[in-house]
């Protein structure tokens, strides 16, 4: 049975200074639960607390209850640990933070501590805390100050509240300057901030304006400067580590050093909101409106997503960029390009009629689950890499590589002629896809067709025999699960063009191609120019290899992760089904083209491409709108140009025009 509300007497009641830490803090938690009441009216929250004020007033034993188990909550507690590291990570690693962040999700906090912030997040846990927090007039506040710290009425008080703000700001100018000085971002700023020194004298700054603050004789002129100069070096300290990110534009990005940049920016921006509370006419107000800031700094405290998602949006965004530039090459424009993409697409799906091949070859070794899939994904690393290196291309790596360059292009839709240049650029895509499915499937069914023709008669015995043929087709089936296995193949194309980005990203930062080109070890090994085109070869297709090699393990080893744990996941891969169904015919011979099931599985093999693109590029899409950072498009536009041009010209989805040169 629920236990019935207390009411604001018996809270008040229950108030004792001499109690333990946390039974006073449980007493604080109970007092701000009833304030707070059902969370859903501000108005209604500010009028309990009021309640509680005039409690106090009417009542000179409750007003020294009250007094007294106040002073003794905030005289056991550090504030300026409070004011000046709630929000901020102890750590700089990311990956620290990332865990901290999971323990205060996971496990409960003890209100058995002197530690303020954990205090904190205990008794203002919530978004409306802020929202009632910072509706408190300043006459409400008057009071409130009247009656739980009368002694600081005569101005002691605002003197200790000084001293806490002062505290907490040279507590922040120090880690500000311990951040500044890191190696890894001293070296990445430009060489002018270097030599301009603005972390040098951020602390001789902080503790001038201590003395000015609390010296009795200096004058407001001389407060006033120093208060200039604190918020000129703020401003320099905060341009500096701006900086770094020119570096990480042509250098490569770091998500842990992103997050320290994080960090020592809002650093800066805690020391400003500091000082203004210390210069502020009305410290309650300031303090009150603080704290309010401060309940939100510690949701997102606690916020795994916003951790990740503020870090690595950069990396996101340099990805992006990375794979709207890829993007540019795989989309046609002309006849001569549409072409050139069919003939290419016809290589790469010739090659893969052989990895069709040896992996319904590996089937009949009968291997373990892991051992087949990790072979299988050594057969398909293969041979995506081997199409790299031919210059052919496969289909369904396209759409995560073109998505970024699309997004791209709607920052820029101001008018209707930008509008129709990106309904330009959506049919020139459109049909990029349609040419380069077309060239892998039409070669890959007659390749693998042959291919088993070929190893049957060699065999004197068909490739596959007829029940293994006909459970290929069945997998096929239009009407089974591999429509889902098809879009959740479309994920894994995605995911390995992220890898790709990352990868990449990574080889940049840490600057391999570099150590390849001078490192002496390996120019002794390979020669000054060998190291020389290596270096500058690997920079350039390093994404490449890294997503062949990744879409080629994902699609071997998934089925094999997924049946450990039951699932029963597969993958369809269209330019790999349609080599399935073609070597399958070549088993059946022309009893095929009498089996329903061989053209429910034919049937399948549109479908099948079509989500394989549709999927990855929607993904890649969304990432790359985020990294963008694009919003506010007027898609009835887009769309009302979309159908116009699919009513005037529904082939140039599919064809070049004629008049394209």
């Amino acid at each position: 049975m629920r236990q019935a509300a207390p009411t604001l007497a018996e809270l008040l009641a229950a108030l004792d200074a001499r109690a333990g830490v946390a039974q006073r803090h449980l007493q604080l938690i109970a007092l701000l639960d009833w304030i707070r009441g059902d969370a859903k009216s501000v108005p209604a929250a500010t009028g309990r607390l009021a309640l509680l004020v005039e409690a106090a007033e009417r009542s000179p034993e409750v007003a020294a209850r009250l007094s007294a188990w106040w002073s003794a909550l905030v005289q056991a507690l550090d504030i300026t640990t409070l004011l000046a590291d709630f929000g901020f990570a102890q750590r700089t690693s990311m990956g620290s933070e990332l865990m901290e962040r999971l323990r205060y999700k996971l496990l409960p906090a003890s209100p058995d501590t002197l530690d303020a912030s954990e205090l904190f997040m205990l008794a203002l846990p919530g978004e409306f805390d802020a929202r009632w927090l910072a509706a408190i007039d300043d006459d409400l506040l008057a009071r409130l100050r009247a009656v739980i710290a009368p002694d600081s009425m005569d101005g002691s008080g605002a003197n200790a509240w000084q001293l806490a703000l002062l505290d907490a700001m040279t507590y922040c100018a120090g880690q500000i300057l311990s951040t500044g000085f890191a190696p890894e971002l001293r070296l990445r700023m430009t060489e002018e901030t270097r030599e301009a020194q603005p972390f040098h004298a951020l602390i001789r700054d902080v503790e001038s304006l201590r003395v000015e603050v609390l010296h009795p004789l200096r004058t407001p002129e001389r407060r006033d400067a120093a208060v200039q100069r604190l918020r000129e070096r703020l401003d320099a300290c905060r341009a500096a580590a701006s900086s770094v990110y020119a570096h990480f534009e042509d250098n490569g990005i770091s998500v842990g050093l992103v997050f320290r940049l994080r960090q020592l920016r809002e650093r800066i921006l805690r020391v400003r909101d500091l000082l203004e509370c210390l210069l502020t006419p009305r410290p309650a107000a300031s303090a009150v409106r603080l704290l309010a800031r401060l309940v939100t700094v510690g949701r997102e405290r606690r916020s795994v997503r916003a951790l990740l998602a503020s870090s690595s949006s950069l990396l996101a965004a340099k990805v992006a960029e990375r794979s709207a530039e890829t993007g540019e090459h795989y989309i046609t424009r002309t006849a001569g390009e549409y072409l050139a993409m069919v003939r290419k697409a016809a290589g790469g799906g010739a090659v893969m009629a052989f990895t069709t091949l040896i992996k319904l070859g590996l089937y009949a070794l009968a291997l373990p689950v892991f051992w087949g899939g990790f072979l299988a994904g050594i057969n398909y690393a293969a041979s995506f890499v081997l199409i790299q290196l031919l210059h052919f291309t496969v289909a369904t790596k396209q759409p995560a590589m073109t998505a970024p360059a699309m997004a791209a292009k709607l920052n820029d839709l101001d008018d209707d002629a930008s509008v129709e240049e990106f309904v330009d650029k959506v049919t020139h895509l459109v049909r990029s896809q349609v040419a380069a499915v077309l060239g892998n499937v039409l070669l890959v069914f007659p390749v693998a067709l042959a291919l088993a023709l070929g190893i049957g008669w060699l065999k004197d015995e068909p490739a596959l025999d007829e029940t293994h043929a006909r459970q290929v087709l069945e997998s096929l089936h239009l009407l089974g699960p591999s429509l889902l296995f098809a879009a959740f193949t479309g994920v894994l194309l995605f995911a390995s063009s992220i890898f790709a980005g990352w990868v990449e990203n990574w080889f940049v930062l840490r600057r391999l191609d570099s150590a390849i080109q001078f490192n002496p070890r390996i120019t002794r090994t390979l020669g000054q120019a060998r190291a020389v085109r290596w270096a500058h070869y690997l920079r350039e297709n390093i994404s490449g290899f890294a997503a062949n090699v990744s879409l080629g393990f994902m699609l071997g080893l998934t089925p094999a992760f997924a049946g450990f744990f039951g699932l029963g996941l597969e993958v369809r891969h269209v330019t790999l089904s349609a080599g399935q169904a073609g070597a399958a015919a070549a088993s059946l011979g022309w009893q095929a083209v009498h089996e329903p099931l061989f053209w429910w599985a034919v049937a399948m093999i549109p479908f099948n491409g079509a989500l394989n693109v549709l999927v990855s590029f929607y993904l890649a899409f969304r990432v790359a709108l985020r990294a963008h950072n694009v919003s506010g498009v007027d898609r009835s536009r887009i769309y009302r140009a979309l159908r116009s041009r699919l009513v005037r010209a529904p082939l140039s989805f599919f064809l070049p025009s004629r008049s394209a040169v």
